[in-house]
């Protein structure tokens, strides 16, 4: 089998270097640039199974990268890395387009685990681990097989993770899914990791599906429990 080979944009030549170093001794091939722009013109020429991204970049922002990242590709795995840790920046970063963050200094081991987990449901997808009906809801039309939505705000394609939590609330529609369960089902995260991600994935999802995402119809906040999906709309 073919190393995955991941895409490092880091501008930090001590990051880097350590990154580089750990990813490849793990047994990934990693090309590591150091701009946006460079990233850019990579992923439009080559083939990688995953983005490692910083958010703060000489010239074009990690932001604006992950976002033109993500029109071109809906499917490409990305963590964003960032040394700020306001919640503003993490649901920028995601509603962007990016599959997951970590906030620096993170764990090595842990960091190591969120690309193995998130490339382990990459493949699965591929392999068609991930097809199923057409699912409507609202006036939402969601095709998990083809990793597509219409919506009212028109049709958009779907990263890998936002399939599986879609499948994932789908499978239990009606019931209080805790985060923990979350967690585990579509991220492969322990139940005691602490981490916004799951929230700010939720804020994604009303945005795309809900007429007024300040008061959701579908994707429901159940205080202290978790989260609960429902396809029909209350009167």
């Amino acid at each position: 089998m073919p190393k995955p080979h991941l895409l490092l944009v880091e501008d930090e030549p001590g990051i880097a270097r350590g990154l580089v170093f750990n990813l490849e001794e793990d047994g990934f091939r990693v090309t590591h640039v150091e701009t946006g722009e460079e990233a850019l013109d990579l992923v439009w020429e080559e083939h990688f199974d995953l983005v490692v991204l910083d958010v703060m970049l000489p010239g074009i922002s990690g932001m604006e990268v992950c976002g033109k990242i993500r029109r071109h590709d809906p499917r490409l795995p990305i963590i964003m890395l960032t040394a700020r840790g306001e919640e503003q920046d993490r649901i920028e970063g995601l509603a962007t387009g990016a599959d997951d963050y970590l906030t620096k200094p993170f764990s090595l081991d842990e960091f190591l685990l969120r690309i193995k987990g998130m490339l382990r449901r990459s493949e699965w997808y591929r392999s068609g681990g991930g097809t199923g009906q057409v699912h409507r809801f609202g006036d939402n039309e969601v095709d998990l097989k083809e990793r597509k939505a219409k919506t009212a705000q028109g049709e958009i394609g779907l990263t890998d993770l936002e399939v599986r939590m879609l499948q994932t609330f789908f499978r239990h529609e009606g019931e209080t899914l805790s985060r923990a369960e979350l967690l585990a089902a579509v991220w492969g995260m322990a139940p005691d990791t602490e981490t916004r991600t799951l929230d700010n994935f939720i804020v994604r999802m009303r945005k795309y599906f809900e007429a007024d995402p300040a008061n959701p119809a579908h994707f429901h906040t159940v205080r202290g429990r978790g989260y609960r999906f429902t396809r029909q709309m209350k009167n």
